[in-house]
């Protein structure tokens, strides 16, 4: 698809969804008067006493260094029966690394990538029927905007020419210096999620006639997702900054990490059709028409960018904080303070991807422009959890 206008359809639905919030600020699609999502689209949910909550105390443990000498890693998406698959945002090319010997043979250039700042080659991801149509989806920053990319991997093709030409599924996403946002992942309904970036124009996020700042479901053809909390749009929540996380937990809920400003950096629980309050609100704030993080950091010690679920808590990487964070979690609240891990050993950290059980995926961010790369930079990581 080409990319889908948000009109003045979904300004009038935003009016009537907010006129019909009730007097508690909570906003989720279903109260009276807003329109409700199908079941298609998975939704958090309260907290419930039967959940198991895991210990208040972590570990971390780093089994091995899996690939060393990537430059500018930024997505990671690991392959059906082995292998991991990482996007460079300034080269715009993709690498497959072998996992247990740490080969990496290049898939191909991704035409139409403009890195620049923090834009580039961002987010990939496997089509959910990827063991049949073989398509990789990419979101990178072009010479006129942010958009999202399928293409049809080769693995029998002569390494550099793996992949097929790019079909562009969803266009128009502000792009900027900063804030790109770019995280892009496949839920357990098969529908597409975007975090978005405000591009720097901090209105953008409140604005419900662009695409800037917000988190986005489409279907994997880049319409908008059956279900969605606005008619016809494909914008799932809104009054983000710059989503680059995305996960969820066991029970299809979502959660989303965003970069502050200059006071807190925020994990959300994320309700479709909710306001998370930038620029308005950075943080929790007082203000009911906003949702409020389920925790927050100060932005020295996180900036965060990919995080995971495992073992009862999201792990959330940490670019500036130099570390990686474990969230608890007793259904979308945290059930204990956060833990700090592997602070300053590694340097930035940007991707953070589930290797099943109580193994994570984590790369490094040394070579993006803002680290000091060390011998070995920058690397992919095996971590044991719990």
């Amino acid at each position: 698809m080409r990319r889908r206008a948000v009109t003045a359809v979904l300004a009038a639905s935003v009016l009537l969804w907010a006129a019909g919030c009730s007097s508690d600020g909570g906003g989720a699609p279903g109260a009276a008067g807003s329109p409700s999502p199908s079941a298609t689209a998975p939704q958090s949910s309260p907290s419930r006493s039967a959940e198991e909550t895991p210990p208040a105390k972590g570990t971390v443990k780093v089994v091995r260094t899996v690939a060393e000498g990537l430059n500018s890693p930024w997505g990671l998406a690991p392959l059906p029966g082995g292998g991991l698959l990482v996007s460079s945002r300034d080269e715009g090319t993709i690498l497959h690394v072998d996992e247990e010997t740490g080969r990496k043979t290049e898939l191909g250039e991704v035409p139409g990538v403009s890195a620049a700042g923090e834009g580039g080659l961002l987010g990939i991801a496997l089509s959910p029927g990827f063991a049949s149509d073989r398509m990789i989806y990419a979101y990178f920053t072009s010479a006129s905007d942010n958009r999202i990319v399928r293409m049809i991997y080769d693995a029998q093709r002569p390494a550099g020419d793996q992949l097929g030409a790019p079909d562009t599924v969803f266009r128009g996403i502000p792009k900027g210096v900063i804030h790109n946002g770019g995280r892009i992942a496949f839920g357990p309904d098969k529908m597409l999620y975007v975090g978005t970036g405000e591009s720097g124009d901090r209105g953008l996020s409140q604005d419900m006639e662009s695409l800037g700042g917000k988190i986005l479901r489409l279907t994997p053809e880049g319409e908008p997702a059956p279900g969605n909390p606005f008619p016809d749009s494909p914008v799932y929540s809104y009054g983000h900054r710059n989503v680059q996380g995305l996960a969820w937990d066991g029970k299809q809920r979502l959660f989303a990490a965003e970069f502050g400003q200059d006071t807190w950096d925020e994990l959300n629980a994320i309700e479709p059709g909710a306001n998370y309050g930038w620029p308005q609100a950075e943080g929790k704030s007082d203000d009911a028409k906003y949702r409020n993080p389920l925790d927050q950091w100060d932005t020295d010690d996180a900036s965060p960018s990919g995080i995971a679920f495992a073992e009862g808590s999201i792990w959330m990487a940490g670019l500036k904080g130099a570390r990686l964070w474990r969230v608890p979690l007793k259904g979308t609240v945290a059930s204990a303070d956060s833990q700090a891990f592997l602070e300053g050993d590694y340097g930035r950290l940007r991707t953070v991807v589930s290797a099943g059980g109580n193994k994570l995926w984590l790369t490094t961010s040394n070579t993006d422009g803002r680290g000091a790369p060390k011998a070995g930079d920058d690397r992919i990581l095996e971590l044991q959890v719990s």
